[in-house]
């Protein structure tokens, strides 16, 4: 009969206990603990952790605290507060410093947020042209759409072979959103019912409106559509070169057209008619920061 596996709920502090014991111990201690290989399990529910067992979770928490994230970096340097609607760290505000350089183009893009598994999003400065979302029968992007091949194909053959091996595969939110939603948690959570895995896509109608630090006259599609006057000059987002007309990933709900920004608030459009198009993507947890501060003139650089 085989031994029943243990498993314990290990929260931050009492593995900050154990790691803090071993990074301010010695070394040859920590060595020296052994576990039953994977008879002790941990549900790494409660963290942020991935490991699955007690010892990998302390290995793994103990390469953290010794080996910081770029991600972690980036929060405590930028000073970024937690989402309150997901686990992730929003860039806000008119001017933050959240220019970075990724393909060799020098502070030509913009970090939109960090996530809680060390992943950071980011989309470009500038557009890249002008591009259908799709030719017909629009559902939603894992269609998949005339855009989400071009992307996905052409576009990130064209990048070079560094930012290629940066990039990372993610669930990206793509459900159809309702038009003037008073209820930003509503939204996110529509967004969330539909997924799709991939590299490169466009921004969320949410993220945009999360871009923007003035939450009580534009935390909302709703509010943001009847104030985007004054809501503009609270994102950076707005202030992006060639950003209005940019066409986000979502549908309308009943999957009729596509919603893209424009000069004054969020509107659908025809998802077989050109726009411009800023694409996003994830850079992997095991991107390190070489230098910069995140402004334009000296934007984080990453190997």
């Amino acid at each position: 009969m085989k031994n029943k596996k243990t498993k314990y709920y290990l929260k931050n502090n009492l593995i900050g206990l154990i790691v803090g014991g071993i990074i301010f111990g010695s070394l040859g201690v920590y060595a020296a603990i052994t576990f039953p290989s994977n008879e002790v399990s941990f549900d790494p529910s409660n963290s942020t952790l991935t490991s699955t067992n007690v010892k990998d979770a302390i290995d793994e928490l103990y390469k953290k605290c010794t080996d910081p994230q770029t991600s972690d970096q980036i929060i405590e340097d930028a000073g970024l507060e937690k989402d309150p609607y997901e686990c992730r760290y929003f860039f806000t505000g008119a001017t933050p410093n959240n220019y970075i350089t990724f393909n060799d183009e020098p502070a030509g893009w913009r970090i939109i947020s960090v996530e809680c598994d060390g992943t950071i999003k980011i989309m470009r400065n500038n557009n890249i042209g002008r591009y259908k979302w799709d030719n017909s029968n629009i559902k939603n992007w894992a269609n998949p759409t005339t855009l989400n091949t071009y992307l996905n194909s052409t576009y990130y053959n064209g990048l070079n072979s560094t930012a290629q091996s940066q990039i990372v595969a993610k669930d990206w939110s793509i459900g159809a959103v309702t038009r003037d939603n008073k209820d930003l948690a509503d939204q996110v959570n529509d967004e969330n019912a539909i997924k799709w895995n991939g590299k490169i896509a466009l921004i969320t109608v949410s993220e945009y409106i999360r871009s923007n630090s003035n939450k009580s006259s534009c935390g909302t599609f709703y509010l943001l559509s009847g104030n985007f006057g004054n809501c503009e000059n609270s994102s950076w987002m707005a202030d992006y070169n060639n950003s209005l007309f940019m066409l986000t990933i979502e549908s309308n709900s009943p999957y009729s057209m596509v919603y893209y920004i424009g000069l004054s608030g969020i509107y659908t459009h025809n998802a077989s008619e050109e726009m411009n198009i800023i694409p996003a993507l994830y850079l992997s947890q095991d991107i390190k920061i070489t230098g910069g501060t995140g402004t334009q003139t000296d934007p984080y650089t990453i190997e």
